[in-house]
């Protein structure tokens, strides 16, 4: 077992090298909008597993244009080896071996007229003098996975392709210097995807989709066999949770597994492969769901993972415990995690996280020093932010829902902005939101419920969404902004409705309600068309196969005649989860029907948020807290 314990921690001073950017000067004034617009100066940090080296990924611009730093972690003040490539948008890195590092970035790929991003992989050596090696370079359309990083072999890693056309996705053995492969598994019309490792790079676990019981089902094979068993079978009425978190280090052939097992909230059990037989319930909570399980490198047992208003540990392990508890003091009223750690925990990265702190790493070395690398959001005015709260609140038919609530600086009542999250198959986790935080700035408290449909609060709750699209979920975020002005918190005559994604759909459909307590809305590509949401749920099993069946309700683009507040629609043009047909659709009903909107299109963004640039959020921010403050007439006092 490692030693943990920490002496005194020591704050070191700050080489300018590690925080200063190439984005702006500081004497520089910049707007609000502007210090939310410019993307994160440091995306990513990790430590090599010998803790002598810690690669940087950082801006250059205000667009990102990101590069990745190596230092050296005993000399942090000397130049930086700078990686990076003129075509590549570089997104994170992490280190294969103590050599070689693995690159993550986007390319914008263009076919037949149509435009989209696609994730890429690249492996270079950490000193810069090495070349650059795209693994299947020669198939740009497909893509791959990483499995396992088998850690007693620094020349090869697992990952899942289809190496063969079938459409079938296999494990292949590639090699990280030279760019062979080897097909280690075949995947099959039973066992398709999903694969996993364990500890000794055998791959054990697996799933995948059985047509004839329309369920996902997970395979697992014992210890040195060939043959899989079915241990899980999950269909659409069931949906029970189970997850799969490793492997016992007392018994190979027992596993961790997370899952409901007939209680309303998942909990972690172990499982024998070979019997099928579940232990008691090793840990779980009573309103929240158990999210994982956290191992050392050994592979013993750490502790459980949960989320409350954030994430937390239930330690097992008393020295990981008094880790957490010596770092903790880093952020009193946010949250301290570990990003990255050597293999002897004596070069350790720390992210912490606050209403009043977007985001901090530090480099905690032989477990005494601390030294600020940097921030991830230099540039936002500290002084405009609001303070993040976790609240409760009783839906009208008594349900329960936890929502986070941003406030602004200022006297209460304020206007007021719902900001429900997107999926609706996730839940918000969060210390520090950019957007609640960029509304906050220009004087809008923000609520952000966990509506039902939402996960991470147990299976019922999860499943009161289903078909309620529209419904009652909709009820739950009318339901938030009354709370907010029942506490004398929010301007009822000053509310709107602002989402992105299934966010945006709720704002489509908070247009049409009636009686409406809303000025206005905001929607962002959002989903209008209930017909066509099955285009966009086809990138997992899950989503496609087991969510389809749960949505019905309120179909917006039907229902336009009844928009009786202004909307604001933004979508990106190149969007591949939410096309903007459904933007477009809605907006052509709007001009039909001669009711009250702007339309914005962002050129060249997908859905997601890493591909959102600079010029993008500029141009959405700008015409966000526009609209809101002067076509809905919100503007605080």
């Amino acid at each position: 077992m490692k030693k943990l314990l920490l002496a005194g921690i020591t704050l070191l001073g700050i080489p300018f090298s590690m925080v200063g950017n190439a984005q702006t000067s500081p004497e520089e004034q910049i707007s609000t909008i502007e210090s939310f617009a410019i993307l994160p100066a440091i995306r990513s940090v990790q430590i090599s597993p010998d803790g002598k080296q810690l690669a940087l990924v950082r801006a250059t611009s205000k667009d990102g244009d990101y590069i990745i730093e190596i230092h050296q972690t005993n000399q942090l003040g000397k130049d930086p080896v700078r990686l990076g490539a003129d075509k590549m948008r570089v997104s994170g890195v992490s280190w294969l071996n103590n050599e070689k590092i693995g690159v993550n970035f986007r390319q914008l790929l263009e076919d037949g007229g149509s435009k989209y991003w696609v994730a890429k992989f690249a492996v270079t050596d950490a000193d810069g003098k090495g070349d650059w090696l795209i693994p299947f370079r020669e198939r740009e359309t497909v893509s791959f996975s990483v499995v396992d990083m088998l850690e007693d072999d620094d020349d090869n890693i697992l990952v899942e392709i289809d190496i063969n056309d079938n459409y079938i996705p296999d494990v292949v053995k590639l090699n990280i210097k030279t760019g062979r492969s080897s097909t280690v598994l075949r995947g099959n019309t039973e066992v398709s995807n999903g694969f996993v490792a364990d500890s000794d790079g055998e791959v054990r676990i697996g799933q995948g989709w059985n047509r004839s019981k329309q369920a996902i089902e997970t395979y697992v094979r014992a210890k040195g066999e060939d043959e899989w068993i079915l241990i899980n079978s999950n269909g659409g009425e069931n949906r029970e949770n189970f997850d799969i978190a490793g492997f016992s280090i007392d018994d190979p052939n027992k596993l961790h597994v997370v899952a409901n097992h007939g209680e309303d909230t998942t909990g972690v059990y172990l499982m024998d492969i070979k019997t099928g037989e579940y232990s008691e319930r090793l840990f779980g909570l009573n309103g929240y769901d158990v999210d994982g399980v956290r191992y050392d490198d050994d592979g013993h047992v750490i502790g459980y993972t949960y989320t409350t208003k954030f994430g937390k540990t239930f330690f097992e392990d008393e020295e990981f415990k008094a880790l957490q508890e010596s770092i903790d003091g880093l952020s009193p009223s946010g949250r301290v995690s570990i990003a990255s750690a050597s293999d002897d925990y004596n070069q350790v990265i720390l992210y912490t996280q606050a209403s009043d702190d977007p985001g901090t790493y530090y480099l905690l070395s032989n477990k005494k020093d601390l030294m600020k690398l940097g921030e991830r959001m230099p540039f936002i005015d500290k002084s405009k932010l609001g303070k993040t709260l976790y609240v409760s609140y009783k839906a009208r038919d008594g349900r329960k829902i936890n929502a986070y609530v941003t406030k602004p600086q200022g006297e209460a009542p304020f206007p007021t902005i719902v900001l429900p999250h997107g999926g609706p198959w996730v839940r918000d986790a969060f210390v520090f939101d950019d957007w609640s935080q960029l509304l906050a700035s220009h004087g809008y408290l923000v609520i952000q419920p966990n509506y039902r449909g939402s996960i991470g609060y147990g299976l019922e709750h999860w499943k009161a969404g289903d078909k309620n699209w529209g419904l009652t979920m909709q009820d739950d975020l009318d339901d938030a902004a009354n709370f907010l002005v029942s506490k004398g918190l929010a301007d009822k005559d000053k509310l709107a409705m602002f989402g992105w994604s299934y966010g945006g759909y709720a704002a489509f459909a908070a247009t049409l309600r009636e009686p409406n307590i809303y000025q206005c809305t905001v929607a962002g590509a959002g989903v209008s068309d209930l017909s066509r949401i099955n285009a966009t749920l086809n990138e997992s099993p899950l989503l496609s196969k087991l969510q389809k069946p749960t949505i019905d309700g309120v179909s917006p683009v039907e229902n336009v005649a009844k928009a009786n507040v202004p909307i604001l629609v933004i979508h990106g043009d190149i969007d591949q989860r939410v096309p903007i047909k459904h933007s477009d659709a809605f907006v052509d009903e709007l001009k039909r029907l001669n009711k009250d909107h702007k339309y914005v299109v962002l050129d060249g963004a997908d859905h997601f948020s890493d591909t959102l640039f600079y010029d993008h959020k500029m141009q959405f921010y700008g015409e966000l807290i526009n609209w809101l403050d002067n076509k809905c007439g919100l503007a605080p006092q």
